[in-house]
């Protein structure tokens, strides 16, 4: 579909950009310090031409970008405010308005000059923190460490930022000793832990850095403008699924922990039930046997060669649970490796039954993981491509088959992916018309449409989002509510309305000024050896999703007729979080026929689901859960009392064990013991029961009120 645009988009960028950026000055240097190579210096003019020329914000590098990109970069170096001091910062002040100029001229003296004086505080207190080992602890003093300090204050002096770390050290220390080891036993531990975080610090290369600031820098113009380096675009281009390293998970530094961000549909991870988005894996064991490494600190990509492995050869993992704070006992998952391949993400379906005045109502529910499509098979011709709109045409004819009253369809979770899906999925539930629309940087507005008018499945529909809900499922459930096709039902939606091109930023740079720069960094490790991308890839914004109404999916994204919950934190996820997100605007309507109308019905099922929630324990207990988790959340501190610390743990353990027990009563599951982790889809699949019971009373209602248009009416 943009094809055109991609072309015009490259070929451009070749012409304009075929000068090198002024040569940088850099400042005196210790001989540990890292520094930028001239490919760096050329790969950021290059992008920062594709960006101001080509991104769809059409943002300027001005001096008031260049702030955000400071405090941006900032932040990347020192989230947390934990090693430098307010004088670095106040030195670090000076580059605030002048990024922007160095971005242009591909200077990074002064970048790496930030980060070498970061690296040197980073050492320093690591070296620290073990020494401070050597030292005896008492734990029977009131004192409290503050571990969340991001909107904190910088430290003033070294003598504060000594007495922080100490504090950081005493705590590490009885978060081991409540675990039940021994003294010498958990000092040896953190002393191997703290000698680890110093020695992946050490391997750092300049690729590191830049690659950092980079972030920085395009996030700070929209949060999908994305460079990466080429080790990075090599894995970027490989299916999502099999970029998951083995276990089915997406990992990322959080604090220093190795955080788990994503879990893949199908994976080892998802289907051991034990595994959850914001754990954090603090250990990792080979075999069933195998003695367990401290990860904690480990730079991400040596954490996942450690955690990938061989199909079928097992691996196990050290957890902290979300939620948890640093206070929680790390629980071990045990998992066989898997080769995640985008055929293992399918839809799935099942029938829930209910039961309508006497009468039983089968509901069938399609679960849709992401929007997938084999593009190599589809491109080939190959008449049984994978894909989510064949998958479920297939599930659809065997529910009529089976004899539902009703679909819904669960899109919860489901970041998105294949456009031609979207558009194509939705064309299973309507006769035929326009999907959605586009408006590139020019304002040309392109309407996609559903050009086949067969109908797969014309009855009664709802759909089910969340806040992980993205992209291509809120082009398909937009379409749905703008139709009047379905119900949505769950939580607002992420808001990603934006689309990207990838650019191979080979194919940018003139070939003179390439093969010059490839002789000089011919020995140098910036060069991935054996890779085809030599400079890396920039995903550019270049154009904004509208839905059929005119709306943007952008930063509202899609809001239910029918709210749940959200298990998600709201101000935590979701476009509208994202400082640098573009704004919710409008173009013109497509034309479009609407086809059904729930506005009537609507306030009767919420009215029905209200009451029918007011009077269920599970959903008590499932707020009561929402509400500790916003609680966790916002703690900024422990203490470091030992017997208070462990009669809080164990009061928090206790609480948690009793609720989850009288929640499964209610949904008529057995209890758990003590020990046992408590499987991560009940509430999800609560919320679906429930999404299938609003469906039935639609059907129950429908029957009774004559002004409300029945679905699936063409």
């Amino acid at each position: 579909m943009f094809k055109k645009l991609y072309l015009m988009l490259v070929l451009a960028a070749a012409l304009a950009c075929n000068a090198s950026p002024s040569k940088p000055v850099y400042k005196n240097a210790g001989p540990n310090d890292l520094q930028p190579d001239e490919q760096q210096s050329v790969v950021l003019g290059y992008v920062a031409k594709l960006i101001t020329d080509y991104n769809y914000k059409k943002v300027p590098l001005n001096d008031s970008i260049s702030a955000i990109i400071y405090d941006r970069y900032l932040k990347r170096l020192d989230e947390n405010h934990n090693y430098l001091l307010a004088s670095d910062i106040k030195q670090f002040d000076q580059f605030k308005s002048t990024l922007d100029d160095d971005i242009k001229a591909g200077n990074l003296a002064n970048v790496f000059y930030m980060f070498n004086i970061f690296q040197k505080r980073y050492t320093e207190y690591v070296n620290f923190s073990v020494a401070e080992l050597n030292k005896n602890f008492d734990f029977t003093k009131n004192e409290t460490y503050t571990y969340d300090r991001d909107s904190l204050p910088w430290v003033a002096t070294e003598a504060d930022l000594h007495n922080l770390w100490a504090q950081r050290v005493k705590y590490d220390l009885l978060n081991l000793k409540l675990t039940g080891k021994e003294l010498a036993a958990n000092k040896a531990t953190l002393k191997k832990r703290y000698t680890s975080i110093l020695s992946q610090s050490n391997k750092l290369s300049n690729q590191d850095v830049f690659q950092a600031f980079m972030d920085a820098f395009t996030e700070a113009i929209d949060p999908h403008t994305n460079y990466f380096n080429p080790a990075m675009a090599a894995n970027f281009n490989i299916d999502m699924s099999r970029s998951l390293e083995g276990i089915g998970a997406s990992l990322q530094i959080d604090n220093e922990y190795v955080t788990i961000k994503g879990v893949t549909a199908g994976g080892p991870a998802d289907k051991s039930k034990q595994v959850n988005v914001e754990d954090r894996i603090i250990g990792v064991a080979q075999g069933k046997t195998g003695e367990f490494q401290d990860i904690v600190g480990w730079r991400i990509d040596n954490a996942i060669a450690l955690i990938r492995g061989a199909k079928g050869t097992t691996v196990r993992l050290q957890l902290l649970p979300k939620g948890s704070a640093a206070t929680a006992k790390p629980r071990i998952v045990e998992l066989v490796r898997e080769k995640i391949i985008l055929k293992d993400i399918s839809a799935k379906k099942e029938i829930r039954t209910y039961n309508s005045n006497g009468k039983t109502v089968k509901i069938g529910v399609i679960s849709i993981p992401a929007f997938y499509l084999d593009f190599a098979d589809y491109k080939a011709g190959n008449p049984n491509y994978k894909s989510t709109t064949r998958d479920v045409k297939l599930i659809l004819d065997s529910l009529k088959r089976e004899n539902v009253d009703g679909v819904v369809v669960d899109l919860r979770q489901n970041g998105g992916g294949s456009l031609i899906e979207a558009i194509e999925l939705t064309g299973l539930f309507i006769k035929s018309g326009p999907v959605v629309q586009v408006r590139d940087a020019r304002n040309q507005i392109e309407v996609d449409k559903d050009e086949d008018p067969a109908i797969t499945y014309a009855g009664p529909l709802a759909i089910m989002v969340d806040r992980f809900s993205a992209s291509a499922s809120e082009i398909f459930s937009g379409a749905i509510q703008d139709y009047g096709r379905g119900l949505i039902i769950g939580t607002q939606t992420y808001g990603k309305g934006s689309v990207q091109n990838a650019i191979d930023l080979d194919k940018v740079i003139t070939p003179t000024l390439k093969d010059k720069i490839m002789a000089v960094a011919g020995k140098s490790k910036t060069v991935a050896t054996g890779s085809q991308n030599k400079f890396g890839q920039l995903n550019l914004t270049v154009a904004k999703f509208y839905r059929v109404s005119g709306s943007s999916t952008q930063h509202k994204g899609v809001m239910p007729d029918i709210s749940f919950p959200s298990i998600i934190p709201m101000d935590k996820y979701g476009e509208d979080t994202e400082p640098s997100a573009m704004p919710f605007d409008m173009i013109p309507k497509s034309d479009y026929a609407v086809v059904g109308n729930f506005a009537t019905v609507i306030p009767q099922l919420k009215k029905l689901h209200d009451d029918r929630m007011a009077a269920s324990a599970s959903f008590k207990y499932l707020l009561q859960d929402i509400e500790e988790s916003k609680k966790q959340a916002n703690e900024k501190s422990v203490t470091l009392n030992e017997q208070k610390l462990k009669q809080e743990r164990d009061a928090d353990e206790q609480k948690s064990f009793e609720n989850n027990n009288l929640r499964r009563v209610a949904l008529g599951l057995p209890a758990m013991k003590k020990g046992q982790v408590k499987p991560k889809n009940e509430d999800l699949d609560f919320l679906q029961k429930e999404a299938g019971q609003i469906l039935t009373d639609y059907l129950t209602l429908d029957n009774k009120l004559t002004n409300v248009k029945p679905t699936g009416t063409f």
